[in-house]
């Protein structure tokens, strides 16, 4: 102890300038040694507080030599030291003047070995430091930290850290971390109440968790309301916010009314006190009835027995008799009152952006609709045929795409071979279907519906059979992993994005063919007046096989899109068969723009009854079923009604 006393004076007595005197941090360390060498997490406070609080370039080499117990202690004159391990003993490096102190033996030093908790306060005072770090990834880091665990001595720091930050990104971060410390820790109301103002509005679930302690209450009974405390409600006993029994409840923990009797606790007592045949004079014979039981309880309670219980004239005179409340733990009014403010813009702010993100759901959605349903409409639209195999050309497409991916690693690559490849499956299988099964049935709906329908269960099982019931994996590339962000309630993965420009591309590429090509023509021709097309010199059976074919490579297309989110499985065509149907007679049969607009539609309905009901997905399904029953009761032909062929012309 007589040399360390003596160190510290050597120190502080050394014949330098006073400017170079302030710049040694030995002196510091020295005088915390005794509770740095006890490393106790209560204590060691104010050394942690001392070194980073001394502004010495040095105090951010201790903390992070301590904290990675690397600093030790030189046992002959207690000198602090940074060392390092090597061949023959442990280096010595001086914490002022960096140098080196030579190679001694482990037996002349001591390590200073912090616990994890001393670590986790040292890590809080290198906050400061690392705010400003030339480094961007450890301001970062430290931006991180604060975000982790905030705390009080943050504030000053990262206050004096905004002015010299040059990076616009971590310069708004820090900025908007300083607002959320000042709502927490800063110790004037009015500073905190214009932070709340500042931060009115923001969407961030950090905010709403700054906001949301402030606002914490707790209950309270008492005969009257306080003369003082930041009161946040008056409670009614019997309301939704607090119900009798809880009300009565709190009474009886704070004493200020006795339990009520449960039926377990009378039976027991009653079972405990039988005498002669009788509990309380009541003969066990009468114990059959509550009302018996009861006069037998309060009988035992007048002899001492048993102890009082509430009737329920007693619980009604208590809960009548008494004030229940809610107390703010933030004693401040004007602060609980600039919080609520607050939270209210936020909320206000966050149901508008909700109703943006289920819009943005709704269209994501609804272009994965129009994709499923745009070849049925074709294929519907041109030649009234009821496929009900549709879905199973999207399964196709789908599992297309999966086998391309096996043969093709490179998931860009084999996406971009996969879409042609599934139009031309599709397609191919499509005309086969046409010509070996759909042309016979021309004019015969209910038997076209009946063998397209076997022909679905039968894709089905070869699907099962070939690829096995468990589901395949069509993996998306990495540059559609993730999500657009625009806040913390706002997102819309890109995969979704990515589904929608294909709808759209789909959709500008369907009116280029219907109205600037040959086929186009050929196709409105037949559809508006088969007869007179043929007599034009159009062949309708090569239209219709065509028009069937493309309507397949379509689905097949669609597949690839839909297995890039959903499970490959055999029966994934028949989760979109329905509504593909839905969205063609919602939209009017044929019409491209109708198919755009019944899987807006759809898509919009669907999400908003599972917005309102989020738990039951089957209702959503039935309640739009309803729904679209309802709407073609009124317009039968849909929102844009065809001419001609397809609408019974």
């Amino acid at each position: 102890m007589l040399i360390r006393i003596a160190v510290t004076l050597l120190l502080a007595l050394m014949p330098v300038a006073p400017a170079l005197a302030q710049e040694t941090i030995q002196p510091i360390l020295q005088t915390h040694a005794d509770i740095i060498e006890k490393s106790s997490r209560r204590s060691i406070g104010p050394a942690i507080d001392a070194i980073a609080a001394s502004g010495l370039p040095q105090a951010q080499v201790v903390l992070e030599t301590w904290q990675a117990k690397d600093m030790w202690q030189r046992l002959d004159d207690g000198l602090f030291v940074a060392a390092r391990k090597e061949d023959g003993g442990y280096r010595l490096t001086d914490f002022d003047t960096g140098a080196d102190l030579g190679l001694v033996d482990k037996d002349t030093i001591d390590q200073l070995k912090p616990n994890s908790g001393i670590r986790a306060m040292i890590g809080a005072a290198l906050v400061r430091f690392q705010l400003s770090d030339p480094d961007p990834a450890r301001r970062v880091a430290a931006l991180d930290a604060i975000d982790r665990d905030a705390q009080a001595s943050h504030l000053p720091a990262l206050r004096a850290a905004i002015a010299g930050e040059d990076d616009p990104t971590l310069k708004a971060r820090k900025q908007r971390l300083e607002r959320l410390l000042t709502i927490r820790f800063a110790p004037d109301p009015e500073a905190r109440i214009a932070a709340m103002g500042d931060m009115a509005g923001d969407l961030g679930v950090d905010m709403r968790a700054t906001l949301n302690p402030i606002l914490a209450t707790t209950r309270h009974v008492a005969t009257g309301l306080p003369d003082r405390g930041n009161i946040a409600r008056v409670l009614e006993p019997g309301s939704d916010a607090l119900p009798a029994q809880d009300a009565y409840a709190l009474l009886v923990t704070d004493g200020l009314a006795p339990a009520r009797l449960t039926s377990d606790a009378l039976r027991e007592t009653l079972a405990g006190n039988i005498v002669d045949g009788a509990v309380g004079g009541v003969p066990l014979a009468d114990l059959d009835r509550d009302a018996s039981r009861i006069r037998a309880y309060a009988a035992l309670v007048a002899q001492g027995r048993a102890t009082p219980a509430a009737t329920d004239a007693d619980v009604a005179e208590a809960l009548a008799g008494h004030v229940f409340y809610e107390l703010y733990t933030e004693d401040d009014a004007r602060i609980t009152t600039a919080a609520e403010d607050a939270l209210a813009a936020i909320r206000t702010k966050v149901a508008v952006h909700q109703v943006l993100d289920l819009s943005l759901d709704a269209l994501s959605l609804a272009s994965i609709y129009f994709l499923a349903a745009i070849g049925l409409a074709i294929t519907f639209g041109v030649m009234g045929v009821i496929n009900m195999a549709h879905g199973e050309f999207i399964m196709m497409g789908a599992y297309t795409g999966y086998v391309v991916q096996q043969l093709i690693p490179d998931y860009t690559l084999s996406l971009i071979v996969a879409i042609p490849a599934a139009f031309a499956v599709t397609f191919a299988a499509g005309v086969a279907m046409e010509r070996l099964v759909i042309r016979w049935l021309y004019s015969r709906p209910l038997e076209t519906l009946l063998a397209t329908f076997g022909i679905s269960i039968a894709l089905q099982q070869i699907a099962k059979n070939v690829f096995g019931t468990q589901a395949r994996p069509l993996t998306s590339p990495g540059w559609l992993d993730g999500a657009l962000v625009f806040n913390d309630v706002v997102s819309i993965s890109y995969i979704r994005i990515a589904i929608f420009v294909l709808a759209l591309l789909f959709l500008g590429f369907f009116l280029f063919l219907m109205n600037r090509t040959r086929l186009g023509l050929e196709t409105r021709a037949v559809t508006q007046n088969p007869k007179m097309a043929a007599s034009m010199g159009i062949n309708p059976d090569r239209v219709n096989m065509l028009t069937f074919g493309l309507g397949s490579g379509i689905a097949g297309i669609a597949g690839v899109a839909i297995g890039l989110y959903a499970k490959v499985t055999s029966e994934l065509g028949a989760d979109y068969i329905v509504q593909s149907f839905m969205t063609v007679v919602v939209g009017g049969v044929g019409n491209i723009w109708g198919t755009l607009l019944g899987a807006s539609m759809i898509g919009f309905l669907q999400k908003g009854i599972e917005w309102m009901n989020p738990s039951n997905t089957l209702a959503a399904q039935t309640y739009m079923i309803v729904f679209i029953i309802i709407f073609i009761q009124f317009r039968p032909r849909g929102i844009i009604a065809l001419k001609g062929r397809a609408a019974g012309d």
